[in-house]
């Protein structure tokens, strides 16, 4: 006899994702969806005893890069370590598509140098089975993977596709050139993408130092390449800057807004040259707010740093001459010349160039050790400068040892924005806006410098439950954050609420034991290229569309995830059986 659902989550803490206090009940969930919330007598094909645990809606990811791993990869971690149960790809206008194949380094190039995947992984990796966006969207469309996919039409590749040349070098595009990207981007929304995303930002650049094409597009580009979004009926606008003036910046976005229709989200952080120009864009937020104007920021869930270590892509001697030395052996004898007292001696007395574009790689103020359970708001007196002083030895040292332990696999942490304070404070002032989601996470790139595929977990383990050195913020709403908020934020309203209807992706936490571990190197990208790994404890079921994904961290085997092409509806409710 049928059971009356597939699954039943009995007897857990629901947070459901509205916002609404947390209670106690059974989801039962019937072909993919979420059926019944309650007390539910009928049984299940399957049952998850969450007793004791928070049950939350799937995690929606709504900033990362995995436009390339997902052509030849099937699980997205470690995003998806995280109960992350949707993401989206495509963000800071770099991506693969569209692409004519003569194009094909160039974006690779450019990839590599923005998002810190390395040229050989690209190169083996993408199959290029596509020219066009709606091409590549085909590419995926047969593909399975452990989470649900969407995509933005990342602006870089436009504009190389329509101009050439002339748009690598950053020229300005004529009418004809911005109808044209306008007319692209049209067809990318009625193909599936989820919006548009560009980039202004001097970071963005090729591993060479070219700036990324998007660098000094026009606003009358931006509101052309926005009318093509609202000729379509869909799609938002993702915008990641400098703020160098932030009202004026604000406001050249806000004109996108009105003039369009389609919603903006960017990127905020507090930077240390600008520390004031964040509140300005935030109190600019809260006029569009109040205006009833689709406007959103998204927010690093803690500082934005960089890892340094002896097998990533930067560490504090990277441009020492003795490091040229060692540079190139294998991770081992690295170490052992390293713990030579002879070639120690040397290095330690050398030096070198101090930074690599913005990051100054011996700021030992800002710089911190990173444990096995990595604390990500530790107070300024265990800076590796404050260590240093307090034992009577240089910051080098401090550094190099902490690194050479675990056998090389010591991880350093430069936390460079949202920390110009020694604490988290302004993150809690953005989070706590109604406009403010987390994001700028960027898992699938970064590979070699950073890891924050993890925030999903920060959110609740540092900002609900653990935060020492400042006031913490609620579970409810930082669960609403990073389900429902940032779902509608992307158009995808059929999921993040757990609610009949709903697509029943959801996860199953043991909250009181939940904690991340620290970032570990993996050597499994194509080419077996390096890339940053973070695993967490404490997920103990992942449930996407109805099928457990992960259980204890560990995959099941089920890949019901597909590229999700377009923004989802609310759904209607069913009733239960």
């Amino acid at each position: 006899m049928e059971k009356a659902f597939d699954l039943v989550v009995r007897g857990g803490t629901v947070v459901d994702g509205t916002g609404a206090r947390a209670f106690e009940a059974d989801v039962g969930v019937k072909d993919g969806r979420i059926a019944a919330v309650g007390k539910l007598a009928a049984p299940g094909a399957e049952e998850i005893d969450a007793k004791g645990q928070l049950v939350t809606p799937g995690f929606v990811d709504i900033h990362t890069h995995y436009d390339g791993q997902a052509t030849w990869d099937t699980r997205m971690q470690p995003t998806s370590w995280h109960g992350v149960t949707t993401a989206v790809m495509g963000n800071c206008g770099v991506g693969f598509a569209p692409c004519k194949p003569g194009d094909r380094e160039r974006l690779m190039r450019l990839m590599e140098g923005v998002e810190d995947i390395p040229f050989p992984v690209l190169t083996e990796g993408l199959p290029w089975n596509w020219e066009t966006y709606g091409e590549y969207l085909d590419s995926l469309t047969g593909r399975r993977f452990d989470m649900d996919l969407g995509s933005l039409l990342p602006h870089a590749p436009v504009r190389v596709w329509v101009m050439g040349e002339r748009g690598a070098r950053r020229e300005p595009a004529t009418e004809t050139d911005i109808a044209a990207m306008a007319d692209i981007a049209r067809q990318a929304v009625e193909a599936g993408a989820l919006g548009f995303s560009t980039s202004k930002t001097l970071n963005h650049r090729t591993k060479a130092g070219e700036h990324t094409p998007t660098l000094d597009a026009s606003e009358n580009e931006l509101i052309g390449i926005a009318m093509g979004l609202k000729a379509a009926g869909g799609g938002l606008m993702e915008y990641i800057g400098d703020y160098m003036d932030p009202a004026g910046e604000f406001a050249m976005l806000r004109r996108l807004v009105e003039q369009t229709g389609r919603p903006v989200s960017f990127g905020l952080a507090q930077i240390t040259e600008r520390p004031q120009n964040y509140r300005v864009m935030l109190d600019k937020l809260t006029e569009a707010l109040d205006e009833g104007l689709p406007m959103s920021a998204q927010v690093a869930p803690r500082a934005i740093g960089i890892l340094f270590g002896l097998e990533l892509t930067l560490n504090p001697f990277l441009q020492y001459p003795a490091w040229a030395e060692v540079q190139n052996l294998p991770l081992s004898d690295r170490v052992a010349r390293l713990r030579d007292p002879a070639f120690r001696a040397k290095l330690l007395a050398e030096h070198g160039g101090e930074k690599v574009r913005v990051i100054d790689l011996q700021d030992w103020g800002k710089m911190y050790l990173m444990g096995d359970e990595p604390d990500y708001e530790q107070d300024p007196s265990q800076t590796v400068a404050a260590i240093a002083t307090r034992q009577g030895r240089s910051p080098a040292e401090v550094a190099l040892d902490h690194m050479l332990s675990q056998d090389g696999h010591g991880v350093l942490y430069l936390a460079f924005a949202n920390y110009l304070s020694g604490n988290l404070d302004v993150v809690h002032e953005m989070l706590s806006h109604p406009a403010v989601a987390p994001g700028l996470g960027d898992g699938g790139a970064h590979v070699g410098t950073i890891c924050d595929g993890s925030f999903p977990t920060t959110m609740l383990i540092h900002w609900t439950r653990d935060r020492a050195r400042g006031p913490k913020l609620p579970l409810e709403e930082m669960v609403r954050k990073q389900t429902s908020f940032t779902a509608g934020i992307m158009g995808l309203n059929d999921r993040g609420v757990i609610a009949p209807g709903h697509r029943a992706d959801l996860n199953v936490i043991d909250y009181d034991g939940l904690k991340l571990r620290s970032p570990q190197v993996a050597y499994d990208l194509p080419m077996g290229g390096r890339r940053l790994v973070q695993r967490a404890e404490g997920y103990t079921a992942t449930i996407l569309a109805g099928e457990v994904t992960y259980r204890d961290g560990q995959p099941t085997g089920a890949l019901p995830g597909r590229l999700v092409r377009g923004a989802q509806a609310a759904p209607t409710a069913i009733a239960a059986e």
